[in-house]
């Protein structure tokens, strides 16, 4: 059993006043397949978002459409009463049409509607973190952004994030609210969003990378992940995650499983200092 915790990753404030651990949990792996209907193995679902707390973990990234609904469900069966530093940060914007299938819909009421629904399932009065998980093409971004920003005016939301942005959406959507957090595809060996990361170390608004363990050919046994993982007595996944903390303070990784098991070796890596030498071996090969 790990010894790590969470907590050794540092803490980050969510627009100044909310405090998490950087690194965190996303729940999206604890729904079926395609992100489609309930886990194979419920009980290891709850055991493993129980065990994610008792490991330092106070950052939690869902959304409405992980399942539907299930991954919310689980979030309050496993946790709920909950503790009083726990953020639970969810997200509306996307629908789903079957396994696999992801359709943006931004219009206002339907963001309200499943601001409220969020409520519910969670067990809460008010969402930490509220974020658009598309925009949607066919709305007024303006719309969009401003019905997150009445939510929060009616208390309903502390903190409004937004999803797969670019810097110029991320600029025009601040002229309607305060955006503490944007979420973005980014790993070793994507980062085509490092232009929005920069954007966002520099204005101290978290960056909370999706994907984050994707490794790809860095992770072979020849590879350099795999080299350095081996002479840090560590997995290649810890590394990644590592690597990801050392980019940037304002980095919030949340690496999703299913298994207490994987879930203890992810967590691992907040206690992982990467030598100075390694971090620029993995940002030059990197991308």
């Amino acid at each position: 059993m790990t010894t790590a915790t969470a907590t050794a990753s540092g803490t980050f404030e969510l627009g100044g006043s909310t405090p998490v651990v950087r690194l965190g949990y996303g729940t999206m792996q604890l729904t079926g397949d395609g992100v489609w209907g309930d886990p194979r193995d419920p009980d290891e679902a709850i055991r493993v978002l129980r065990r994610a707390i008792e490991l330092g973990v106070n950052f939690l990234d869902t959304a409405d459409s992980y399942g539907p609904v299930v991954a919310e469900a689980l979030i309050k069966d496993a946790l709920h009463p909950y503790a009083d530093d726990l953020v639970i940060a969810t997200k509306a914007g996307l629908t789903r049409s079957g396994p696999g299938d992801w359709r943006p819909v931004g219009r206002p009421e339907y963001l309200r509607q499943q601001c409220l629904m969020s409520l519910r399932h969670l067990g809460l009065d008010e969402i930490p973190l509220f974020q658009l998980h598309r925009i949607d093409a066919k709305v007024p971004l303006a719309d969009q952004v401003g019905e997150l920003k009445l939510l929060q005016d009616e208390g309903k939301v502390v903190h409004i994030g937004l999803s797969e942005v670019d810097v110029d959406q991320l600029s025009q959507a601040q002229q309607f609210a305060t955006i503490v957090s944007v979420q973005n595809l980014f790993n070793l060996t994507d980062r085509s969003a490092e232009a929005l990361l920069d954007h966002c170390t520099a204005a101290e608004i978290a960056f909370i990378p999706w994907f984050p363990l994707a490794t790809g050919a860095l992770a072979r046994d020849s590879g350099p992940l795999q080299q350095i993982a081996s002479r840090l007595d560590a997995t290649p996944s810890q590394v990644a995650l590592a690597w990801l903390l050392q980019r940037s303070p304002v980095m919030l990784p949340i690496p999703g499983t299913s298994s207490v098991a994987h879930l203890e070796d992810n967590i691992a890596a907040a206690d992982l200092p990467l030598p100075a030498a390694d971090v620029a071996a993995l940002d030059a090969v990197g991308g």
